[in-house]
């Protein structure tokens, strides 16, 4: 089990790192993590949600993703709310100070049946749990369902990341550890620094003092990468990208307050060419050669947010009427419509209206109700189309709710009409991952490049999903030379 001394110590990449170490091994690790809090998700082919970075563990272990990776997902949803995910499935919401009281039990019973699941379909294999937040914080310990409990339940072998970045790294870990009950400190058998930058050896001596004062070896002291890997959080995704030398273009994304599957950008943002800039409510657009409207956990709460920051809908709207190119996805595409009906109150309204307008970007109307569209899709796309270019195959998945309809006649994006629109220099598309399609990627950006007369790129580019296990391969080449697993791996 790979727990953390804190939020964003580096659990999730490290995760990863031990599955791919692991598959190399020639076993078959099981990514697993009992809880998440997260809008960044993935659709398993079965129909189920589950973390985006338990997704991105599967395919570090060389496994298709399942829900049973991650039984119990929170998705906040604004006023101290969150949807509850239960084995890939909605099954209400919560408040916070009503969670433990309503959901323990139900959450703690999708995660052994979460577990009794991987373990019934890979008999071999060996869970590798990642945990949530810290393991101690003390007014939530005999409610956790994810860390200590979890790793008691299944004896399992911890090792404790602490990341150097934030400074106060030996706080963090000896703090840590004086947190533990007698009975958990056994769990602990291995210490990792994360993100430490120059030399190992200048923390030879940390690394001997730790080991002296704490009786728990430090695995290993991994660098400061400067790979480029998809991030669990919003916070990550925005701190870690910086400004590209030779970026030819540049695209402005809408920073969301209720922002949702924001990994349907890293293969943009992998592009050499693309230098993203998000921008937030009450921020100046810009000129940017084209805009992305991300998706939305809330539609209706940040579409409020737009309209009272006039300054960011106002610039979208003249940057469109100027024929910019404008792209939303899923919430993003709805958000560009005309009508947006929401009779059941699911989507956040801040004003309590259960019909507002939307952007007016796209002639759609979109009515918010019943179950939500789960499930991987395949189709052609339909736009655009650069010269005599044939049609080219686009794939990803539905995760929303509401069903959208025209309101005057548009072109479709793709052959499945219900998937999304065109109207003018405005399309959107309800179907998340895209951008992973190299080809289509590709030549939507050379409509944008043709516009600025630079040169095409070529469109035979790989699907993301090949950049996305290089990058992957590099993390665990990086693990295997920085860490020694032999401690943690050793029968007690």
């Amino acid at each position: 089990m790979v727990l953390g001394t804190s939020s964003g110590a580096g659990k999730s990449l490290m995760t990863a790192a031990l599955c791919r170490v692991l598959r190399r091994c020639g076993e078959t690790p099981l990514p697993f993590k009992g809880q998440n809090m997260s809008n960044n998700a993935w659709v398993d082919q079965a129909g189920g949600e589950m973390a985006y970075s338990q997704a991105l563990q599967a395919w570090a272990a060389g496994l298709e993703p399942q829900c049973a990776m991650n039984p119990v997902l929170l998705k906040p949803q604004g006023d101290s709310t969150s949807e509850v995910i239960h084995l890939g499935q909605s099954v209400g919401s919560c408040r916070a100070e009503h969670y433990y009281r309503d959901w323990f039990r139900p959450g703690w019973t999708s995660i052994r049946s979460g577990l009794n699941e991987l373990q019934g379909a890979y008999p071999e294999g060996r869970l590798v749990l990642e945990g949530a937040g810290s393991p101690v914080e003390v007014n939530l310990q005999p409610r956790d369902l994810t860390n200590l409990r979890l790793a008691q339940y299944l004896r399992a072998r911890c090792i404790l990341v602490a990341d150097i970045e934030r400074g106060g790294v030996f706080a963090q870990l000896v703090g840590t550890l004086a947190l533990l009950r007698p009975v958990e400190r056994p769990l602990i058998r291995g210490l990792l620094i994360n993100r430490f930058r120059g030399r190992r050896e200048l923390f030879d001596e940390g690394r001997r003092w730790l080991e002296a004062n704490t009786g728990i070896p430090v695995l290993g002291v991994m660098p400061w990468l400067d790979e480029l890997f998809p991030p669990e959080d919003s916070l990550d995704l925005l701190e870690r990208r910086g400004r590209k030398r030779g970026a030819e273009l540049e695209i402005a994304v809408l920073k969301l307050p209720s922002l949702s599957n924001f990994s349907d950008l890293d293969p943009l943002e992998a592009e050499p060419s693309v230098q993203l800039r998000w921008v937030a409510p009450g921020e100046e657009l810009g000129n940017p050669d084209a805009v992305v409207v991300p998706g939305s956990k809330q539609t209706l709460r940040d579409l409020d947010a737009l309209r009272m920051n006039a300054t960011l809908c106002s610039g979208l709207q003249q940057f469109a009427a100027a024929g910019g190119t404008v792209f939303g996805i899923c919430g993003g595409m709805q958000l560009l419509g005309r009508e947006l009906c929401d009779p059941e109150g699911l989507e956040g309204s801040s004003n309590g209206l259960l019909q507002a307008p939307g952007l007016n970007l796209l002639p759609l109307r979109t009515v918010f109700g019943g179950s939500k569209a789960l499930r991987q899709r395949a189709s052609t796309a339909l736009w655009p189309l650069i010269g005599d270019s044939s049609n080219l195959q686009i794939e990803g998945f539905e995760l929303h709710r509401g069903s959208t309809t025209t309101l005057e006649p548009c072109q479709p994006f793709c052959t499945d009409a219900e998937l999304g629109w065109v109207h003018g220099s405005v399309a959107g598309t309800y179907l998340h991952g895209v951008f992973e399609s190299g080809p289509w990627r590709r030549r939507w950006l050379n409509q944008l490049r043709a516009r600025k007369g630079l040169p095409m790129l070529s469109e035979q580019q790989p699907h993301h999903s090949r950049q996305r296990d290089a990058l992957l391969d590099r993390l665990a080449d990086a693990f295997e030379q920085h860490v020694n697993l032999e401690p943690l791996l050793q029968q007690p």
